[in-house]
């Protein structure tokens, strides 16, 4: 034998040794983990967690990779014969190599096209492999080799078809479902031989799709279409080819956009809670806590999507009506509110793209201020049908501009469920990201409703007991203020702020804020009186569990946003239930539900009346200083609904010209429940008054001629003389209750005798006495008394 033929058969061997060395090292993971059988058998891509409204309808997803899988019967069969006929055409002859196809590359280099297969590229996905250095790609074609043998051993075709189509990706957007939905809005079975063509053209690279390049997305579906024809299996004619080819380019394109859909601000705080549920289970296939990312959970929300509807249609009816006003007053107190509060803008600017882009080119921060103050072509938001409107201004103004644009919450549940049926944590989500369904604002008046619970529940009082109006002392330093007094139903009904203090006094702050903690408010409050008048910050999602009281006959029940979680194959992982706890009597809850209703008939709220909602109704209104919060928050016997309204920062505030929560904030609720109440689907209607307790006796409810000589027991709707906010922050001496140390004239005694209860027999209201201890104030001593009328009668 001559010796260059032994030197080629040599070479041979060794190379050939050396192929199955490195299959062998390959195949051991010494180039990296390889994928065990077991996980060969029940390979696991990436999915999208999917969040579903109670309606079924599908509201969002949370991904690493935003994908959704399909079964094979869920694919129409012209994707499968577009794919095959461009990307593999011997798929159903090979063992996931194709000799041909990989002889082709080495003998013209792979001038003709690659020689991967459809297996093999499955094989590559799931190893995860990229580009790399030549030394790199040789190592990771022999593991793709590997795998994609051991995938043809394991899998039908028809799986691993399913396999491909599920895990390839058209540009950011993951799985031919997906991708099926975005350019056409229909489902992969029902997809048409040239939409076929169009998407899987688009596999060859992004470059190909049909809203960024029309022209190479036609060439190129055109060329899969003729693949179709000459292909092995000849899945098309040359005549059906022609006329497909023929047709134009038609897409029915819609971005996956999160920043739109069902409840935006919901899922980005149900988002938090569900993490925080992840890791605290575990999946049971690795050991690991779930991702939410990547296990493809179904989450079942409470969100009714017509709910949401209504609620984000009124939000936008009613929030450019009050803007309007608010836009009116600045433009002549612009000046004066932000004196000040530079500040607040300076912080803005740091956060704003401008500065990090400039920061990042290592521009100085005197320099990038400077370009803040440069007038500039941008967009902003407006009251219109795209949200948005051209203009020119400075990044420093654009700041103000948003800043000056009026916020709201709304969110609305189930009173006897807890299930909360719609959330609109902002005016826009795509300008505003930040929620405010769950942030602490003052809720000024809507806190008087668990103040005169204590005064119905602790110290017996209803709708005719007397509370005096006049001067009313608080805090460790006996300070003073005066105020209009009347029947408890009068002073609730128009949010009488000497009667929330004088319940407060004698029941003690503490006895208020440990009531207010067992009805689920868990924001810490101020162990001041200034709790009273509505001082603490609380959230809106806060103050509706505390409100289910009313509607749920006693019982207090949490506010629950998800109903169950499912894994990917539908297994249920766990299904809630609210906690419910019973935190005062039936009777003193339904006492509480006709005062409330007195609020809506004849007090602050009255402009609710002229709303179309057949059923009965109670609430309350809101303000906070010089209107900078205004709230409603109300409910009907099968519904609790509330909403607040202010701008990001409380110093920005509608100085004049509103009448307080009932006009910034009540509207809204009317148009929903209108909304909800009209839409006969949703069931709503079956309940239309608040159910009397059997033990409630001869009690005056809000539809007696009583209840109305009630309400107009007042000697005063609108004198309310409040002391200066900070005033009110002084600390009561003693927490347990009042003492003589620390005189407060509240202590009130019905003037009946012996007995501290209006019994339901008395034909005339109880009127409420000063103790012995506390002396009226004499002419001398009410000069010293502020003259001033307030500046708003907190709501």
């Amino acid at each position: 034998m001559k010796r260059s033929v032994k030197i080629f058969w040599r070479l041979f061997l060794c190379g050939f040794a050396l192929v199955i060395i490195m299959l062998l090292c390959a195949n051991f993971g010494l180039f990296g983990k390889m994928p065990s059988v077991s996980e060969l058998e029940n390979p696991e891509a990436d999915l999208a967690s999917e969040i579903y409204s109670s309606d079924g309808i599908l509201m969002g997803k949370y991904y690493a990779e935003n994908r959704s899988e399909v079964k094979y019967n869920e694919i129409s069969p012209n994707i499968i014969h577009a794919l095959i006929a461009t990307e593999d055409e011997r798929f159903y002859d090979h063992s996931g190599i194709d000799a041909q196809a990989l002889g082709r590359v080495v003998f013209t280099l792979g001038t003709q096209g690659g020689g991967s297969t459809i297996t093999q590229q499955v094989a590559k996905m799931m190893l995860g492999q990229g580009k790399g250095n030549i030394i790199r790609r040789s190592i990771d074609k022999l593991k793709e080799w590997i795998v994609a043998v051991k995938l043809e051993r394991n899998f039908t075709k028809e799986e691993i078809i399913t396999l491909y189509l599920n895990r390839a990706a058209w540009g950011n957007v993951y799985g031919i479902r997906n991708a099926s939905r975005m350019y056409y809005q229909k489902e992969p079975k029902d997809l048409k031989i040239e939409e076929a063509a169009v998407l899987v053209g688009m596999l060859k690279g992004y470059g190909y799709n049909p809203i960024g390049h029309p022209d190479r997305a036609m060439d190129r579906r055109n060329t899969v279409i003729n693949q179709m024809v000459v292909c092995k299996e000849q899945f098309l004619t040359e005549a059906e080819a022609a006329k497909l080819k023929a047709k134009p380019l038609i897409t029915n394109y819609k971005k996956i956009d999160e920043n739109v859909g069902i409840a935006p601000y919901f899922r980005d705080v149900l988002k938090d809670k569900l993490k925080a549920w992840c890791a605290t289970h575990k999946n049971p296939k690795t050991g690991e806590p779930y991702d939410l990312l990547r296990d493809g959970l179904k989450i079942y929300t409470t969100i009714d999507s017509r709910m949401q509807q209504y609620a984000e249609e009124a939000v936008v009816e009613h929030m450019p009506v009050i803007q309007k006003k608010l836009d009116g007053i600045m433009k002549n107190n612009s000046d004066r509110m932000w004196k000040g509060h530079e500040a607040t803008i300076e912080a803005a600017m740091k956060y704003t793209d401008r500065w990090k882009n400039m920061s990042d080119e290592e521009m100085k921060d005197e320099d990038i201020k400077k370009s803040f103050f440069v007038p500039v072509k941008m967009k902003v938001f407006a009251w219109n049908a795209k949200r948005e409107k051209d203009t020119v201004m400075t990044p420093y103004d654009s700041i103000k501009y948003h800043k000056q644009l009026l916020q709201t919450s709304f969110a609305a549940m189930d009173p006897k469920t807890g299930e909360v049926k719609c959330w609109v944590g902002g005016i826009d989500y795509k300008w505003f990201k930040f929620d405010h369904v769950t942030t602490k604002r003052q809720v000024g008046s809507t806190i008087k409703p668990l103040i005169y619970s204590l005064g119905v529940q602790d110290a017996g009082y209803d709708a005719t007991t007397e509370i005096p109006g006049g001067p009313v002392q608080y805090g460790g330093e006996m300070r003073t203020f005066k105020g209009g007094g009347g029947s408890m139903a009068n002073c609730l009904a128009f949010s009488k702020n000497t009667a929330s203090v004088r319940i407060t006094n004698l029941v003690g702050v503490k006895r208020v804020v440990e009531f207010a903690a067992t009805c689920g408010i868990k924001s810490k409050l101020p162990n001041y009186t200034s709790i009273a008048l509505g001082a603490a910050e609380i959230p809106l999602i806060e103050m509706l569990q505390a409100y289910t009281m009313f509607p749920n006959r006693s019982f207090n029940i949490e506010p629950i946003l998800v109903t169950r979680i499912e894994d990917k194959s539908g297994n249920i992982l766990q299904e809630f239930v609210p906690e419910s706890k019973q935190v005062m009597s039936e009777a003193s809850a339904f006492t509480m539900v006709q005062l409330m209703q007195g609020v809506v008939k004849f007090g602050t709220a009255a402009r609710l009346n002229s709303y179309n909602i057949p059923v009965e109704k109670a609430g309350k209104t809101g303000t906070t200083d010089a209107n900078a919060d205004g709230w409603f928050i109300g409910y009907t016997p099968e519904l609790l609904a509330g909403t607040w309204v202010g701008c990001e920062d409380p110093f920005i505030r509608i100085y004049a010209g509103t009448s307080g929560g009932n006009e910034l904030a009540a509207p809204k609720w009317g148009i929903f429940m209108s909304k909800v109440y009209a839409d006969k689907k949703l069931g709503y209607g079956k309940i239309k008054i608040f159910e009397k307790p059997a033990d409630m006796g001869k009690a005056i409810l809000s539809g007696d001629p009583d209840f109305a000589d009630a309400i107009r027991q007042g000697d005063s709707t609108v004198d309310d003389s409040s002391p200066d906010a900070g005033d009110f922050f002084a600390p009561v001496t003693n927490e347990e209750a009042p003492t003589e140390k620390v005189p407060i004239e509240s202590q009130i005694k019905p003037d009946t005798g012996t007995n501290s209860k209006t019994k339901p027999g008395d034909k005339a209201p109880a009127k409420a006495v000063l103790p012995p201890s506390i002396k009226p104030l004499d002419d001398k001593d009410k000069k010293l008394l502020k003259k001033e009328k307030a500046k708003n009668d907190y709501e």
